[in-house]
């Protein structure tokens, strides 16, 4: 595994942009740091949560809410370095098989949130490989093309759980930061989905 060089080339922004061009009614949760700026990049929408903290834990809180909203479509994207600190997570994804649930990991080789150490998929790891041993069904690594492939996979309600890595350059964009109050964007989502503000 060591030696291998990281070859990701998609444009982060450009990527995310074209996987949401046609998100419907998708629920959207980003993970810790840059995925949640290239999502609001992407557009601010009601029905977007961006996790502020709870590192490791995106794909958990997007198996959460399929479980609760099993019409609607949900759509975790967060950052390799992330999912590596949540692995357990595929193995109660696969088990629990929400059909309504879709996972895509913007993969750069990098912990870009701690100074851009060289993360384990940087050094050879595949996480798409490691959800197919966990029992997704459908696992991609996706680039553009794939992507515009994927996009009615993401408005599907059965089928999943689907995991697609998207092998993105190094490079980091400037910041879009979405708000960040925890308490409006809790809120803001709860009335999107017509539950009272608690």
């Amino acid at each position: 595994m060591s030696g291998v060089a990281w070859t990701g080339a998609l444009d982060r922004r450009e990527a995310v942009r074209a996987l949401l061009a046609a998100r419907g009614p998708a629920l959207v949760v980003s993970g810790l740091g840059t995925p949640s700026y290239d999502v609001f990049a992407a557009g601010d929408h009601d029905a977007n949560m961006y996790l502020w903290g709870a590192m490791g834990g995106a794909a958990m809180v997007g198996l959460g809410l399929a479980l609760a909203q099993p019409r609607r479509p949900v759509v975790v994207v967060t950052g390799d370095g992330e999912m590596l600190m949540g692995l357990g997570a595929l193995a109660t994804i696969a088990v629990k098989k929400p059909g309504n649930l879709t996972i895509v990991v913007l993969d750069n080789g990098h912990y870009g949130e701690t100074g851009h150490q060289a993360s384990h998929t940087g050094l050879g790891l595949r996480l798409h490989r490691i959800a197919a041993a966990a029992g997704f069904d459908a696992v991609a690594l996706a680039d553009l093309a794939a992507i515009a492939a994927w996009r009615p996979a993401l408005q599907a309600l059965d089928g999943g759980p689907r995991f697609a890595t998207l092998a993105i350059s190094a490079a980091s964009p400037p910041r879009a930061l979405p708000l960040r109050d925890g308490v409006h964007l809790k809120n803001r989502f709860r009335a999107h989905l017509g539950l009272p503000a608690d």
